[in-house]
């Protein structure tokens, strides 16, 4: 598989225990989990022994419900269909382990050679201008040992790549990055791939995927959802709408990022799917917070929770991942809190379109701008706890 960063004529061999890869358009790796899941916008060539496995991590019918429907194909594209040449904007908390399974996988990438990369993990894209506490991109590929060539502006990286993925933080970005002055959508030209796998909402996507196929190109939305570990381990879940034969394309790429992929028909229901679980569990996230909370109250050791809650019918990975470091206040980010309150602004934003009430997940978002107010903007969303407990210690002190 071939995978490209953003520089030109910069190519930087992995080191010894994987330069092999990327010396053969044919990688003998020999991937660990089915095509079922969702491909990568990356451009590479599959060996013969990588198609023929079978799809068991996805479903073999398809099902559908209302406007939603989920079709997941057993076919994979001929090798002189594949994309030769993939391009990554946005190497943040999500896309730099994406990027990294997609190398690690034998593709050759383009990054995007302005991109600063925050320390803390998140990106600055190429037209978002810069802040503190940066570091360049060169100095991050040479920490992570990669191999990539660099381009000087997302038009210039799409122009150069036959598929070019996007993972931004939020839907301004996604746009400056597409469809700004020097963006995506300025290198595209028929033939090509355009797939963004950021959250937003449904009308910043579908005025994305206009702008695309607007020059000829082909449009994939592909939000997803996990986070941090999940993008590490290959294990995220793609929920892509547009274009059904970009989908068939990139699907062994989207299946090195994660364990599963759906397709639901058009641009928009991707992004809408995205932020309904999002609200789901973000508003499950404030619910637990307050259990935490009360526990603790009547005296009850919320360790225990944790523990109960992990046993029974309401066990959830969310909660045994988080709830041991939220007893001890740790909030390591995985998912930053600002993303979820971001998202669940979208979500109420969707549901206010068609007229739904959504009282639970209102009142969760505004847990979550308390916290967002108190400073945890970047901290991770189980943090949302520390707006309760201001709220406890305020009604002591009345």
């Amino acid at each position: 598989m071939a995978m490209s960063f953003l520089k030109p004529h910069c190519t930087h061999r992995l080191p010894s225990s994987s330069s092999s890869i990327l010396n053969s358009p044919f990688p003998t790796i020999s991937p660990t989990k089915s095509l079922s899941a969702n491909g990568s916008s990356f451009s590479t060539r599959i060996p013969n022994h990588f198609r023929a496995l079978p799809i068991s991590s996805t479903p073999t019918k398809p099902f559908s419900f209302k406007a939603f429907s989920s079709q997941i194909s057993a076919s994979a594209p001929k090798p002189d269909e594949m994309p030769a040449r993939v391009g990554f904007l946005g190497l943040g908390i999500m896309g730099s382990p994406m990027a990294q399974n997609l190398i690690k996988a034998g593709n050759d990438m383009y990054l995007l050679q302005n991109t600063f990369v925050i320390s803390g993990g998140a990106t600055l894209p190429f037209g978002i201008g810069r802040r503190a506490n940066v570091v360049p991109l060169s100095r991050w590929v040479q920490s992570k040992a990669v191999s990539c060539g660099y381009k000087s502006s997302p038009k210039e990286v799409a122009a150069s790549c036959d598929v070019t993925f996007a993972m931004l933080a939020d839907p301004q970005s996604a746009l400056d990055v597409a469809c700004g002055e020097h963006g995506a959508a300025k290198g595209m030209s028929p033939g090509k791939g355009y797939v963004d796998v950021s959250t937003v909402d449904g009308a910043t996507s579908k005025l994305i995927g206009t702008r695309i196929k607007a020059t000829g190109a082909l449009f994939l939305e592909a939000p997803v959802s996990g986070s941090k570990k999940p993008a590490e381990d290959g294990q995220l879940i793609f929920l892509t709408a547009g274009d059904r034969s970009l989908f068939e394309t990139v699907a062994p790429l989207l299946d090195v990022m994660g364990k599963s992929r759906f397709f639901l028909g058009d641009v928009g229901n991707g992004a809408a799917m995205k932020l309904v679980v999002n609200m789901i569990m973000g508003s499950m996230m404030a619910s637990f917070s307050e259990g935490l909370l009360l526990s603790e109250s009547v005296g009850l050791d919320p360790k225990v929770l944790v523990e109960v809650v992990s046993q029974g019918a309401i066990s959830a990975p969310m909660f045994s991942m988080k709830g041991p470091s939220m007893v001890q206040s740790l909030y390591p980010t995985a998912f930053p809190l600002k993303h979820q309150q971001k998202d669940l602004r979208l979500a109420l934003g969707l549901a206010e379109s068609v007229s739904q009430p959504t009282p639970i997940a209102a009142a969760a978002n505004e847990l979550y701008k308390v916290a967002k107010s108190r400073g945890l903007s970047d901290e991770d969303f189980s943090a949302v706890i520390e707006a309760l407990k201001v709220k406890l210690q305020s009604q002591s002190k009345e």
